[in-house]
């Protein structure tokens, strides 16, 4: 909203510093302490509310140290994450933009969804909350979505410069001619590509795609259409889409199931979130500006930049929401807020291409996720070979297991803080080094 406002002073009117609120830093840093100062003044709000609500945490004795003081911590906290992030981008955002649009679609969606499972925890009383096969069919469906706008969208484009042009005047009309054919003629391109001796300049090419990002490997593009290159080519036209949208539906799937797992002890998931999207951010800066993507030699994706504006937003407001949730708690985001996180954690990621770099960046999503599975697989496994269950974990996931040899919780925020630091810088420096 003030975005379009400014916009129009500064065409119509030409007033002094309407046309800072052009530049994306400008509002990406507008955006970080909005959000920040909306989280904390309506938190305290908010957390006044679900207690006035009895909203509180319902705890069992799991044997874990501290976890009993915790009962009655009000929760669905996530409510203030959302109402943070969501204000902001809707005043500083370009709305006509695709990505911020579907990023919109992702935030509400989810936070519906975990909305719904708190919900029913609290006030039907159900400890499970809403049952597993509607959960995963709402992230199954947003998961459609979000592919399906991907590649259907023909907003959704990549700067492709194996495509370059050259374009050479001829009796006063263009004519076009690949690269490689000037290339064989022994003629160079220098500069920014004119040559006026020959009347030669060259034109990028804006398509949609489907590669990706390949981290650590020189020239690193991948792209989806090879999982389906063995059919012919009308069996591709109907296989590759259903592939591609059912790798982002798992992808979106894992990730959000990741950080709502890992939403367990007193600021994990919102610290180790928070380092993510700044990661995420300096990704969708990069991917947005077609200088430094040149520099780099990474994907240049056009109007993308306009996706460090909304992680700038969600940083201040899980920032925000980590003045309440720092250990002591005040409150608990809850389903409301992992779910989200975790579904736009993802889906940035999707759409600056750099979804392959989710098992570094996300470690700590991943080794929740995965410290689960192999305990109820293993459980499973033994009960049926002899007899009783056994266990690999003292308890799962991983936190708890660290919980129960004694280890402070304090301590094991801070250790997972300083991993998922350590994984940002990694993945960062995949920017370059190959």
């Amino acid at each position: 909203m003030l975005y379009y406002l400014f916009q129009w002073l500064d065409e119509q009117y030409d007033v002094p510093g309407a046309g800072v609120f052009q530049y994306i830093s400008f509002r990406a840093g507008i955006a970080v302490l909005l959000s920040l100062i909306i989280s904390i003044i309506i938190g305290k709000r908010i957390i006044k509310i679900l207690q006035r609500m009895q909203i509180g945490e319902t705890v069992r004795d799991l044997g874990l140290e501290g976890q009993l003081s915790k009962k009655g911590t009000p929760t669905m906290g996530g409510i203030i994450i959302i109402l943070a992030l969501l204000i902001p981008v809707l005043l500083l955002a370009d709305l006509r933009n695709i990505y911020v649009l579907l990023m919109l679609i992702v935030t509400v969606w989810m936070g519906f969804i975990g909305f719904l499972d708190d919900y029913i925890k609290v006030f039907r009383k159900n400890k499970e909350g809403l049952r597993a096969k509607f959960k995963l069919l709402g992230q199954v469906v947003l998961g459609g979505i979000v592919g399906a706008v991907l590649y259907f969208s023909d907003d959704v484009k990549l700067r492709d410069y194996d495509n370059i042009y050259v374009y050479a005047v001829d009796k006063g009309e263009p004519v076009g001619r690949p690269l490689e054919t000037y290339a064989a003629q022994g003629i160079r391109l220098e500069g920014d590509g004119q040559l006026d001796s020959t009347g030669l300049h060259f034109l990028s090419h804006d398509t949609r795609s489907t590669k990706s990002t390949i981290p650590l490997v020189k020239n690193n593009e991948f792209d989806y259409t090879w999982l389906t290159g063995w059919a012919s080519d009308d069996t591709q036209k109907w296989l590759f889409p259903l592939v591609f949208i059912a790798i982002i539906i798992i992808i979106i799937t894992a990730v959000s199931n990741g950080a709502n797992l890992t939403d367990g002890l007193d600021g994990l998931a919102a610290g180790t979130s928070t380092i993510i999207v700044i990661t995420l951010l300096i990704f969708a800066y990069v991917a947005g500006n077609s200088i430094l993507s040149d520099y780099l030699n990474i994907m240049y994706i056009p109007d993308s930049g306009e996706l460090v504006v909304f992680s700038a937003a969600l940083i201040g407001a899980c920032i925000g929401f980590l003045w309440y949730n720092a250990f002591p708690a005040q409150v608990f985001m809850g389903d409301t807020g992992s779910l989200t996180i975790g579904g736009i954690i993802a889906s940035l990621a999707i759409v600056i291409r750099k979804e392959l770099l989710i098992p570094v960046l996300c470690g700590i999503f991943l080794v929740e996720n995965l410290s689960v599975m192999i305990q109820v697989s293993y459980f499973k496994y033994t009960r049926k070979k002899y007899g009783e269950g056994r266990r690999i974990f003292l308890m799962s996931p991983l936190h708890h297991h660290y919980q129960k040899k004694g280890m402070f919780e304090t301590k094991i925020v801070t250790r997972f803080w300083i991993i998922t630091i350590l994984l940002a810088i990694v993945s960062i420096v995949t920017l370059k080094v190959r």
